[in-house]
């Protein structure tokens, strides 16, 4: 199983929306097997290799993917080409045949369909992604780009870090809402569950309940399918989240 899907967005033929796994590479440990990140330490070509083989199963061609190295920000990038640019947290694009992606290794990655605009988004949102709002924002930058509406928006929250967890100290926890953190007595640390406070944000930006998906999987507990950097230290691979529209 190279990549998974989302249920909610396979229902559209002509949207791929997709999350790669860790199988199905040709990378040694610790970055085994399906190391897509580009700014790891793992040999480049093996990164290489497994890219071409991930967008190889998709079907998609190499040169049709927008991608950006990460920083952990809100700036969000229009992209009208491909190619790998810098600085940018998440992507959004209107063009058929474009495929816009980001790089996850517990962090949450969010996929955005606009039916009624023909327009996609990815999104990387870790704790300060998140606490930046970086999924509200995305959303209009896409109203003001496309003319999006909430009422046509369909939304995956992939694969991330899972609250029982992500445990963090007071210095990160104090950014979150109460409805978002619990205090963990015995670990005398806070949880922090980043998949409910990105669904919050899409939910207040007025998208539907009922056209959110959230993945059910963990980069931690499901880690024989998933890389996690906290669970391994930071010495791992990374997963991919794509979405375009053929």
């Amino acid at each position: 199983m190279i990549y998974r899907n989302s249920k909610l967005l396979s229902a559209f033929p002509n949207v791929l929306a997709a999350e790669s796994t860790r199988h199905g590479g040709v990378s040694p440990a610790p970055y085994n097997s399906l190391n897509l990140g580009l700014h790891t330490a793992d040999d480049p070509e093996n990164v290489l290799e497994n890219r071409r083989r991930f967008f190889t199963t998709l079907g998609i061609p190499e040169d049709t993917i927008s991608g950006a190295h990460q920083v952990h920000g809100d700036r969000i990038l229009n992209a009208g080409a491909p190619g790998l640019h810098e600085g940018y947290d998440a992507l959004i694009t209107q063009k058929k045949g474009l495929f816009v992606t980001v790089g996850i290794a517990d962090c949450t990655p969010i996929l955005i369909y606009d039916a009624g605009q023909q327009a996609v988004g990815a999104i990387h949102a870790g704790w300060k992604g998140t606490t930046l709002r970086i999924v509200y924002k995305t959303l209009d930058a896409m109203q003001g780009a496309f003319g999006t509406r909430a009422a046509d928006c369909y939304a995956w929250i992939g694969t991330c870090i899972d609250e029982c967890s992500y445990e963090v100290g007071t210095e990160v926890a104090q950014h979150f809402d109460p409805a978002f953190k619990t205090w963990d007595e015995s670990r005398q640390k806070y949880t922090v569950d980043l998949k409910a406070a990105n669904k919050a944000l899409l939910l207040e930006w007025g998208i539907p309940e009922a056209q959110i998906e959230v993945s059910p999987y963990s980069t931690v507990l499901h880690s024989e399918d998933y890389f996690s950097h906290r669970r391994e230290h930071g010495l791992t691979g990374r997963m991919m989240a794509v979405i375009g529209i053929r």
